[in-house]
């Protein structure tokens, strides 16, 4: 990419993580003027009932920053001339966008009942359907799909036609509630993405394999998941003084899949996003494994950052080896490219 690509780069990352911290800064007295604070579920780790009253709806600090700074980068590109080439970027966002938008509603159901509980499943599902969706038909129409499926390490390509809808979908919806459930502790799920989005940069500027038009938008996706998510930490790491809540999880989670859809193998996705897999697997599995063996549990606890806290592990502890899982992981997605 051009050096032009670069300072743009570099100061849509300062800007969003600069502007998430200033606007969280004013965000997070508000939130607790309004007594929007998270409710701890009794089935959780004990310790966490302290964490009670702790205020959600954070993610919405992270989001408007990136809104602001994509509009900067926009209004950039117009003066360049380089407008086209941003529009895989905002395709991106628009689909982060949506999903966040459906965590508002359920963080807002959740705050109106005065519990851990809002949407039901279904809606949740339906409309993280209709916006994975959206989602496809506008990289269609846009040019920036095709319903060929890579094969990561193999080099095989399969042709799908128009069966690949249906992994497709399945594998957006499936990461973006992955990236959901790993936020339960402190700092996991931004410390996580932190790395996944310095993954995104690495393809972007020396992915060999990545489309060139695709370049530019895939580097900005990682500056705004790098900037939202170390903005953030100023607030969330341990003992946090705000939750993202669902709105900035399921924002962070369209932002990821998106991303890897930039890439010519979104599979890559399961593999830097090992964390993400790992969380909803042994969620999957704790559930499948007590109701086969009538009531006996496979980990202490699931998702399995609770399972390692029943353990004796910190909180900071756990966020070190699952960024560092991460980390290693990337390393292995950068083989598969």
């Amino acid at each position: 990419m051009q050096t032009y690509h670069v300072i743009v780069y570099l100061c849509a990352l300062a800007a969003t993580g600069l502007v998430t911290v200033l606007i969280s800064r004013r965000l997070i007295p508000f939130l607790k003027s309004r007594k929007m604070g998270q409710k701890i579920l009794e089935i959780g780790p004990r310790w966490h009932k302290s964490k009670e009253g702790t205020p959600t709806m954070g993610g919405l600090a992270f989001i408007s920053a990136s809104v602001v700074t994509a509009a900067g980068v926009s209004i950039a590109a117009l003066i360049a001339g380089e407008t086209e080439a941003l529009l895989p970027f905002w395709v991106v966002l628009a689909y982060g966008i949506a999903n966040a938008a459906i965590g508002v509603v359920d963080d807002r159901a959740k705050l109106r009942r005065q519990q851990n509980e809002g949407l039901t499943a279904p809606q949740k599902y339906l409309l993280q359907l209709l916006a994975a969706g959206g989602f496809l038909a506008l990289l269609r129409a846009a040019g920036l799909l095709t319903t060929s499926v890579v094969i990561p390490y193999f080099g095989v390509t399969w042709e799908l036609g128009w069966w690949y809808y249906i992994p497709a979908l399945l594998l957006l919806t499936g990461i973006v509630n992955s990236v959901n459930i790993t936020d339960g502790i402190d700092g996991l799920a931004s410390s996580v993405t932190c790395v996944v989005g310095m993954f995104l940069t690495a393809a972007a500027f020396w992915g060999a394999s990545v489309a060139a038009p695709r370049r530019f938008s895939l580097a900005l996706c990682g500056a705004l998941l790098i900037g939202s998510t170390l903005g953030f930490l100023v607030y969330n790491f341990y003992p946090a003084r705000v939750f993202m809540g669902d709105t900035g999880s399921l924002f962070l989670g369209g932002m990821v899949v998106g991303g890897a859809f930039l890439l010519d193998s979104p599979l890559l996705v399961v593999v830097f996003g090992i964390v993400y897999i790992c969380e909803t697997a042994s969620d999957i599995l704790q559930v499948v494994f007590f109701k086969l063996t009538h009531g006996k549990r496979l980990f202490r606890m699931a998702p399995i950052h609770h399972h390692f806290e029943k353990c004796g592990w910190s909180e900071i502890r756990i966020v070190s080896v699952f960024s560092a899982l991460t980390l290693l992981f990337s390393v292995l997605a950068w083989f598969g490219l």
